[in-house]
């Protein structure tokens, strides 16, 4: 299945080889971490990609035909990836919210979550159209990627390649070596499974307006002056505020304030770096270092906004790997 194309092929120079592979990093992650739902994985799934085209370059008809090619390889690396793997989650999709005073529980292996991706990571191909960069941006938000996890693996490629890529039924067919029939049925069962979550493959959100920005603007002002108070009046009622690799979480302003104001008065005097995530608003969150000497890094927080206000916050806590995938520095 991953024997390149051959009619009208032409020879490459391995330079032009490594340049070709090279430009279609990004869209290839950004497809794999859609299968995965981990940038580590994903990108472990594009060098497999990368070194499988590099092994059988021999010849390869053009660029279109490569780009199908690519995705045909990458597809079925994680496809083989996914077999016998408990599938991702959040917080919120394993349990009842929890109460300030609910132990935070012990924490889970990074295989157990959804794990968040650097926007820069998966930058898809310019096509010229807004609507597809829309399409790009919100077919990585955590709540997508997570409800993506309930499909069986070959439904969520064949959702990805059909909702996301806009491929044709016949080209999803010949990829998985399958009918277009059996990708139609597919595509209709995975629709059915997103809708019960909550999750459409097409969503059509705006981008970050004026209002989101002054929003975000204040709260990184409240977070760092930690004014609870006015931080909680930025949220909307039905927050969730979530901690991996914790697997409690918590919804609503009493007991987000609650909790902040207790177990996370560390955070007090803290700073946050802007980055972004998943299409989202990010920070890199450092609190005061104990030794007295600046900051040192806390969390990586990530912000679901919808409307004006906050419906998400989303601190994943594992900093030792997530901070270098995002650039940030060990200490401020």
């Amino acid at each position: 299945m991953d024997a390149p194309p051959t009619e009208r092929a032409s020879a490459m120079t391995e330079q032009g080889l490594d340049e070709t592979l090279e430009a279609h990093r990004g869209e290839l992650t950004g497809h794999c971490y859609r299968m995965l739902g981990s940038a580590f994985e994903a990108d472990d799934a594009v060098q497999e990609t990368m070194v499988r085209a590099w092994r059988a370059h021999g010849r390869c008809e053009g660029r279109s035909a490569l780009r199908s090619w690519l995705y045909r390889i990458a597809t079925n690396v994680c496809l083989d990836m996914l077999q016998g793997r408990q599938r991702r989650a959040r917080p919120v999709d394993m349990a009842p919210a929890g109460t300030a005073s609910t132990p935070l529980g012990a924490p889970l292996p990074e295989s157990a979550w959804v794990m968040p991706i650097p926007d820069q990571r998966i930058a898809p191909p310019d096509s010229g159209d807004p609507a597809d960069a829309v399409v790009s941006r919100e077919t990585v938000r955590l709540a997508f990627i997570a409800a993506l996890q309930h499909l069986p693996p070959r439904q969520r490629a064949v959702l990805i390649l059909r909702e996301v890529l806009r491929w044709r039924a016949a080209e999803v067919a010949d990829l998985l070596d399958t009918s277009v029939a059996s990708v139609n049925s597919a595509l209709q069962r995975a629709r059915a499974t997103l809708a019960a979550h909550g999750a459409a493959a097409s969503p059509s959100s705006p981008e970050m307006d004026d209002e989101h920005k002054e929003l975000l603007t204040k709260y990184v002002d409240t977070f760092e002056r930690y004014d609870i108070a006015a931080l909680v009046t930025l949220l909307r009622d039905d927050a969730a505020m979530t901690m991996p690799p914790f697997p409690l979480w918590l919804r609503g302003h009493d007991d987000i304030a609650a909790f902040m104001l207790g177990p996370g008065e560390k955070c007090r005097d803290s700073r946050l770096v802007p980055v972004s995530a998943n299409g989202a608003p990010a920070f890199g969150h450092y609190h005061p270092a104990e030794d007295g000497d600046g900051h040192v890094p806390w969390a990586l927080q990530v912000l679901d906004v919808e409307d004006g206000r906050i419906t998400g916050l989303h601190c994943f806590l594992d900093t030792q790997a997530l901070f270098p995938l995002f650039g940030l520095p060990p200490r401020m």
